[in-house]
């Protein structure tokens, strides 16, 4: 499968643990990459290294195999582009930013155009308006129709949907569902469990600067690890399975005042759980379906090392 991003072993040290570090991954042709992480983790620092606007201090990053940096103007005409910090051309209304880039890249599709601009709502009102004075939703909207107005097959965009609201935010992930099924190779940058989880392929998790976990989307939406609460009738039941030494499953948490346990266990040894529950007075029997945001948090909510998908 053809490598249409690549990004191998990139450092960009700023000091005070300040950057990216050692960081690699590639995107193939017709994906959409996820990468995750909180504003601060490093997702700018390495959009910013992809699309040359500085020089690595270590590494290569690439794009359709030219090298980022040397071929920074030439990249540019290819990509669809939508920065996490927006700054327009001071001076410049939304039809001339338009415009402006239009002659940059020598492509004119006014269908397009018309298509985007009514898709998210930007009327000719609010292009006539400097860029000053737009609101932050607005111009996220305009930052969306110039990234996607030429019709680009790469696009790399770094929080989106930042600045807009709920149902624009709707519109969007719908838009690249559809952009993704034309065959469109898209890097998404966000914080936004919903985004990407509804759109990527395969999920990067960033932090401190290091990718700490890669997995793919659909492989962890059906994880073979499921997890359990066990509500118990008798407090005897409840202090039996919490002494009781398992092979088939794995006691994560307890609960004594409710008479409550979590536990894990793979699905191949349900039957055999369901089997033993049958020694104990069990008054529930839940299964918790862990979502993109609950396994995030494992890694930002403790710094002990987590052993990831399985």
């Amino acid at each position: 499968m053809k490598s249409v991003i690549e990004v191998k072993n990139l450092t960009k040290d700023y000091g005070f643990n300040r950057g990216i570090f050692d960081i690699s991954f590639e995107i193939h042709e017709g994906e959409v990459f996820g990468f995750l992480g909180p504003n601060g983790a490093g997702k700018t620092t390495t959009i910013r290294q992809l699309m040359g606007f500085s020089k690595p201090d270590q590494g290569v990053a690439s794009i359709n195999g030219r090298e980022s940096f040397a071929n920074y103007f030439e990249n540019l005409k290819d990509v669809g582009y939508i920065p996490g910090e927006l700054a327009f051309p001071a001076g410049l209304n939304g039809h001339e930013v338009i415009k402006m880039l239009q002659e940059l890249t020598k492509k004119v599709d006014k269908e397009r155009l018309d298509m985007l601009c009514e898709l998210f709502k930007l009327d000719d009102q609010q292009l006539k308006t400097n860029t000053k004075q737009m609101s932050l939703g607005t111009k996220r909207k305009l930052a969306i129709v110039v990234a996607f107005m030429n019709d680009p097959n790469i696009l790399i965009l770094d929080e989106p949907t930042s600045g807009l609201d709920p149902l624009m935010q709707d519109v969007f992930i719908n838009f690249i569902k559809e952009e993704k099924k034309r065959g469109k190779t898209i890097l998404l940058s966000s914080h936004m469990f919903n985004e990407v989880d509804q759109t990527c392929d395969r999920i990067a998790i960033i932090k401190e600067g290091r990718i700490i976990e890669m997995f793919i989307a659909n492989e962890f939406k059906h994880a073979k690890n499921k997890f359990y609460v066990l509500k118990f009738k008798t407090k005897d039941s409840y202090n039996r399975f919490k002494n009781n030494n398992f092979d088939i499953l794995e006691i994560l948490k307890v609960n004594d005042e409710e008479k409550e346990i979590l536990i894990k266990t793979h699905d191949d040894n349900i039957d055999k759980v369901v089997h033993a529950l049958n020694e104990f007075k069990v008054a529930e029997f839940t299964n918790i379906k862990e979502s993109l945001e609950d396994y995030f948090l494992k890694f930002y909510g403790s710094d002990k090392g987590f052993e990831g998908l399985k």
